[in-house]
C-alpha cells in the first residue's frame, strides 16, 4: 500500500493501482469514455484527465499509475476546462441525430455533455464519411456516431477473443469496422452484441425487430405469443430505476399481456425440457463410449449459446461433433409452441408468431438460421433484446414499477428453480447435474442447496468433478466413474480452454460455454452498462429466484412431463429429435455463410 491524497483526501491504495482506480475506491467519480473494467488502459479518450501536482501536464488517470507521496486534483479548474474542452471536441465529429437516435438519455456522451453544462457546439468540426452497415440480422453500425473510443475494439478482440473489429486508416481518417472496410456479415462475426453493449454512444446497436412485432399484434388474424427467457426478469427492472438483480418477473409477464400478445409463455419451460434432451444425450454417449466402446465424441458441449455455435463454426469446426445436437430452449420453445400448442388451441401454425425477449443479440441470428425451423415453419419469427422490450413498454406508456404481479399463461408457462438458473454462468451445467446425477443413482445430487460450488462465480473458466456411487440398475456402468465437467465464459476464455484442448487432450466430459461475461445475466442486449458489479447483482438474484420455488429440478417439471406423455414420447424419441435437435456446419472465416 502507498499513500496519495485525492481531493485533499489522504487515501491509502494498492501500489500497482491507476489514479482512476484509487479515486473510485473513495466514490470519487472521473469521467470515462473508453476505459472498460480488468483491461489494458488504452487513454483513447482523455475525458479522464486530472491535474497531478508536480507534472508538467494533465495526466489521463486510467493509464498513470499512482506513486508514494501523489498529490492528486480531479476537479481542479485545469482539469475540468481540459476535460470539457475534449468532450467538445468529441461532439464535434460525433453526427448523433439526438432528436431521433434510439439511444437518447442512455447516450454516455449525451450524458458527459449535460454534466459538464455543454450547451452549445463550441467547434465546427468535420465529420466523417457515414456508412449504414444493415447486413446482419442482429447488429447494425452507424460509423457517423462513431467517436473512435475503440470500447467495441476492445471487448472483440481481448474479451471476446474474435477480431471482428479493428480501427482501419491513420490520423483524423480512422475509422472503427471490419478489416478491409467490410461489413459485419462478411467477417467472423458472431453476433454476440458485446461491442453494442460498450458502444458508449448509437455507433452499434441490435437490430430492432419492433415495428414488426406492432404489427403482428394488430393483427386478428395472426395468435401472436410470447417467451421470456430467465436472465430478463434479473434485469428488466435496470431500465425502470430498480436496482440490478431486483426480480420483476410478475411485473414483467403484466407488461407483455397489456401490450397485447395472446399468450405469455417462459422459455424456462423449455429450458427444463433441454435437460431432458440434453442430460439423455449426454447419458448416451457415455454408455456408447464406456460400455459400447464406440468412438464417441467427448466431451459433449452445451448448444444453449448462438454466440458460441457462431464461434465455433468459425474457429473450431474441429469440435463442431461435440456440440450437443438440442436446440436451444428458445428454438425449442418456437418449436413446441407451433406444433403441441398449436394443436392444442386450435391454431394453424402458420398463423402462430413467437416472439422471444431474449438477453441476447445473437438469438436474433440463431432465430433465422435455416436450420431451426420444422416442416418449414420458422421456430422463432422475432427477437426482442431486454433494452428493446423495455422501449416498447415505455411507447405503450405502461406505468411498469405500479403493474401488478401476474403468472405465466400454462402449459408452457411452469419451469423449475434449475432452468432459471440457465442465466448464470455455471448455471446450464448445474441443472443438467440435479437431473442427470438423480437419474442415475437416484439421489439428490449431493452438495449443499443443489449448488456445485465450484462453478458458480465468475472466474473465466471454472472444473469440477463427481464421483458417481450408489448407480441404479440401467447406470452400472457409471459406479465410481469421476465425472469431470468444465464451465467457460466469455469467448475469449472458451478459446484459449479449446487451444489448450487441442494440444493436451480433453480431461473433462462435459462442457458448459456461454458466450458473454457472466453468462446470459451479461448478455448484450442487456441494460448498459454492464460491469462485474452489475453481473453479481444479477446472478444473485437468479439464485435466489432458484432457491425460492419448491420445484428445483427439471425432470419434476410436471408440464414437462405431460409434453412427453402426451406429445413428445420420450426423450432423443422420434418426434423430439425431429422437433429438438439440429446440426451445424463450418463456415468461412472471411466470408460468412
Amino acid at each position: 500500500m502507498i499513500n496519495i491524497t485525492i481531493n485533499s483526501q489522504a487515501v491509502q491504495v494498492p501500489e500497482d493501482s491507476t489514479i482512476l482506480q484509487a479515486a473510485r475506491m473513495i466514490n470519487v467519480q472521473i469521467p470515462t469514455m473508453c476505459h472498460i473494467e480488468k483491461r489494458d488502459p488504452i487513454g483513447a479518450c482523455r475525458v479522464c484527465l486530472v491535474e497531478v501536482e508536480g507534472a508538467k501536464i494533465l495526466q489521463a488517470a486510467c493509464s498513470t499509475p499512482v506513486s508514494e507521496g501523489m498529490v492528486i486534483h480531479t476537479n481542479s479548474k485545469k482539469a475540468r476546462m481540459a476535460r470539457r474542452f475534449v468532450v467538445e471536441l468529441l461532439l464535434s465529429e460525433h453526427d448523433g441525430n439526438c432528436q431521433t437516435c434510439d439511444r437518447g438519455s442512455d447516450c454516455e456522451l449525451r450524458t458527459l455533455g449535460e454534466d459538464m453544462g455543454i450547451s452549445d457546439l463550441a467547434f465546427e468540426g468535420e465529420k466523417i464519411k457515414p456508412h449504414m452497415d444493415e447486413t446482419t440480422p442482429a447488429l447494425i453500425r452507424d460509423s457517423a456516431k462513431c467517436i473512435k473510443c475503440r470500447r467495441c475494439v476492445t471487448v472483440c478482440n481481448e474479451v471476446q477473443g474474435v477480431g471482428a473489429l479493428y480501427p482501419q486508416d491513420r490520423g483524423f481518417d480512422v475509422f472503427i469496422g471490419p478489416a478491409f472496410c467490410r461489413d459485419l456479415k462478411d467477417v467472423a462475426c458472431v453476433q454476440c452484441g458485446q461491442c453494442a453493449a460498450v458502444c458508449p454512444v448509437g455507433a452499434i446497436a441490435e437490430k430492432s425487430s419492433t415495428p414488426a412485432i406492432w404489427d403482428a399484434i394488430e393483427n386478428p388474424d395472426i395468435c401472436v405469443v410470447v417467451q421470456t427467457a430467465p436472465a430478463i426478469r434479473a434485469a428488466l427492472g435496470e431500465e425502470f430505476g430498480y436496482e440490478p438483480g431486483t426480480r420483476v418477473t410478475g411485473k414483467m409477464v403484466a407488461a407483455l399481456r397489456r401490450l397485447g400478445f395472446d399468450s405469455v409463455f417462459d422459455t424456462n419451460f423449455t429450458a427444463d425440457l433441454t435437460i431432458m434432451e440434453e442430460g439423455t444425450e449426454l447419458l448416451t454417449r457415455l454408455k456408447k463410449a464406456l460400455v459400447d466402446k464406440e468412438d464417441v465424441a467427448l466431451p459433449m458441449f452445451t448448444s444453449c449459446s448462438p454466440g458460441w455455435i457462431n464461434f465455433a463454426e468459425f474457429y473450431f469446426p474441429q469440435f463442431l461433433p461435440n456440440i450437443s445436437t438440442c436446440k436451444s430452449p428458445q428454438q425449442m420453445f418456437g418449436a413446441v409452441a407451433k406444433s403441441y400448442y398449436a394443436e392444442k388451441i386450435g391454431v394453424d401454425p402458420k398463423n402462430m408468431i413467437v416472439v422471444s425477449v431474449m438477453p441476447c443479440t445473437a438469438k436474433k441470428f440463431e432465430a433465422q438460421r435455416p436450420e431451426m425451423n420444422a416442416d418449414g415453419i420458422q421456430d422463432v419469427d422475432y427477437v426482442l433484446t431486454t433494452r428493446e422490450l423495455a422501449k416498447m413498454i415505455k411507447e405503450a406508456n405502461l406505468d411498469f414499477n405500479s403493474l401488478p404481479d401476474e403468472e405465466m399463461d400454462a402449459p408452457l408457462g411452469l419451469s423449475s428453480g434449475a432452468a432459471d438458473i440457465f442465466a448464470n454462468t455455471g448455471g446450464v451445467m448445474e441443472a443438467a447435474l440435479r437431473t442427470a446425477y438423480e437419474i442415475v443413482t437416484g439421489r439428490e445430487l449431493p452438495v449443499e442447496n443443489l449448488h456445485v460450488a465450484p462453478i458458480t462465480g465468475l472466474d473465466g473458466i471454472k472444473e469440477a468433478s463427481l464421483v458417481i456411487e450408489g448407480t441404479v440398475d440401467d447406470w452400472k456402468f457409471l459406479e465410481g466413474v469421476e465425472l469431470k465437467v468444465a464451465v467457460s465464459h466469455g469467448l475469449g476464455n472458451t478459446r484459449r480452454m479449446l487451444e489448450y484442448v487441442k494440444a493436451n487432450g480433453c480431461p473433462y466430459h462435459f462442457v458448459e460455454v456461454m458466450t458473454c461475461p457472466g453468462g446470459c445475466i451479461g448478455g448484450g442486449g442487456q441494460p448498459r452498462f454492464t460491469d462485474d458489479s452489475v453481473r453479481l447483482k444479477r446472478i444473485a438474484g437468479i439464485y435466489a429466484e432458484d432457491e425460492g420455488k419448491k420445484l428445483r429440478k427439471s425432470h419434476e417439471n410436471p408440464d414437462v412431463q405431460k409434453l412427453y406423455q402426451d406429445f413428445l414420447g420420450a426423450p432423443l424419441g422420434e418426434k423430439s429429435h425431429h422437433l429438438l435437435h439440429t446440426h451445424y456446419a463450418p463456415k468461412s472465416q472471411t466470408m460468412s455463410d
